[in-house]
């Protein structure tokens, strides 16, 4: 015999009991930070409302701290716990939106360069949606300021930001973080943009584009003392779709604490810059690849490369009314200043002298050799040289050999060899 409608009641008391529960649990590791006290008016010091809410979803076991549209002055710094999200309204990277979606205003620490970092990512967290901008920055004497994002652990993640004025934006060598993301970043870095060291485990780069977004008028200061993207030690750094304009440096490779690592670089760029790519170390087995890059300035390999350096279908333009490359006591080049122990090849690559439109009226040529090589070794193979009416190749005392094979060079293929190293040319075509 069945108990009728008092079962019936309680097994619906039971069934919304559950949903209630359901709906509790799904709501778990989700808050927004106007709920903990956030006033987002640019006024107010919303600091301490965003640690509240990043400190209540690191206390439910992670999840997302969620950032409405609105302006947020943050007079202290953040500290994103392991796997809490950090995000703003913005699902791409955007332009000139200070004062639009999700922006936080950095105060904090102006006029130094030490001290912890503006947010700090630990192990599994992610900044994303953002846009953070510095306004009492000046256009007109930049000051320095800590960095913006550090990261500490594996696995730190940033998706979709703009920082628009950061002094130093990206620490990502302080500490370990091993397979760091980051993906869809825009900005314009007054100093240093992306620094890498001890990453042991694969690092990733993608979609990054360093440029004026704050102001032109600042081009000229980076050109001075800017780096875009330093890499110290990392292993099988992949980095894809990376873009620079206007740095003294482009991609800088080095050694700092420890080895040196290795990179992967493809379908990337350094325009207006003094030197695209500076490669002071490499590790010996695997050394740096660039495929499908274009470089708008100088190629640098200095004598502590111990590793090969690789250009595969490259664009590669004399740099104009930039000054050559300049290495120690008179050694100077257009293109490529080679001195490491390890070997440098070009495969497929463009070496395109400047002219038409390209070149200021009053520009003169310096006379210096396209590519000057006083290192192991040089291979071209199936490369193109226009208009350079000089030596294309330089070769020093401490090189080994070179080898020329397929290139097209207008005028004729010339090479001038100052030392006892090995020249090997075959099928090159005057055109």
């Amino acid at each position: 015999m069945g108990c009728g409608w008092p079962c019936a009641v309680l097994a619906l008391s039971l069934t919304l009991v559950t949903a209630c529960a359901a709906i509790a649990d799904d709501e778990r590791g989700l808050r927004s930070v106007r709920s903990h006290g956030a006033v987002g008016d640019g006024k107010a010091d919303d600091t301490q409302a965003f640690q509240r809410a990043i400190d209540a979803v690191a206390a439910e076991g992670g999840g997302i701290v969620r950032i409405p549209t609105g302006d947020y002055l943050l007079r202290g710094r953040l500290v994103v716990h392991d796997n809490v999200t950090l995000e703003g309204v913005f699902r791409a990277p955007t332009a000139r939106s200070q004062h639009r979606g999700s922006t936080l205003l950095a105060v904090e620490g102006r006029g130094s360069e030490e001290g912890p970092p503006l947010i700090k990512l630990n192990a599994n967290a992610c900044l994303k949606g953002v846009t953070v901008f510095y306004p009492e920055q000046d256009v007109e004497k930049p000051v320095p300021y800590p960095w913006t994002i550090r990261g500490e652990g594996d696995n730190v993640s940033i998706v979709d930001v703009l920082l628009v004025n950061p002094w130093q934006a990206v620490d990502f060598g302080t500490h370990p973080c091993g397979r760091h993301l980051v993906r869809g970043l825009y900005g314009q870095p007054l100093k240093t943009g992306i620094f890498i060291d001890v990453c042991l485990d694969c690092g990733r780069l993608e979609d990054i584009h360093f440029w004026p977004f704050w102001t032109e008028k600042l081009i000229p200061f980076t050109q001075r003392t800017g780096t875009a993207f330093r890499f110290a030690r990392t292993d099988w750094e992949m980095v894809n779709n990376a873009f620079c304009l206007g740095y003294k440096v482009g991609f800088h490779f080095t050694a700092l604490r420890h080895d040196a690592g290795n990179g992967l670089i493809t379908n990337s760029g350094a325009d207006a810059c003094h030197t695209a790519a500076l490669v002071e170390y490499s590790q010996v087995h695997a050394g740096h690849l660039f495929t499908n890059c274009q470089m708008n300035a100088g190629i640098e390999v200095r004598a502590g490369s111990l590793g090969p350096v690789k250009f595969v279908n490259c664009g590669i333009f004399a740099t104009g009314y930039q000054h050559p490359l300049l290495g120690e006591g008179d050694q100077r080049a257009v293109y490529a200043l080679l001195r490491g122990q390890g070997r440098t090849t070009f495969v497929g690559c463009h070496f395109y002298w400047p002219g038409g439109p390209f070149v200021p009226a009053d520009w003169k040529d310096s006379g210096d050799p396209a590519i000057r090589l006083d290192g192991n070794g040089l291979t071209l193979q199936a490369c193109d040289f226009t208009d350079l009416a000089r030596r294309h190749v330089w070769v020093g005392p401490k090189a080994r050999s070179v080898i020329v094979t397929g290139t097209r060079a207008k005028g004729g293929l010339r090479i001038e060899n100052r030392g006892k190293a090995r020249v090997v040319t075959g099928q090159n075509i005057d055109e």
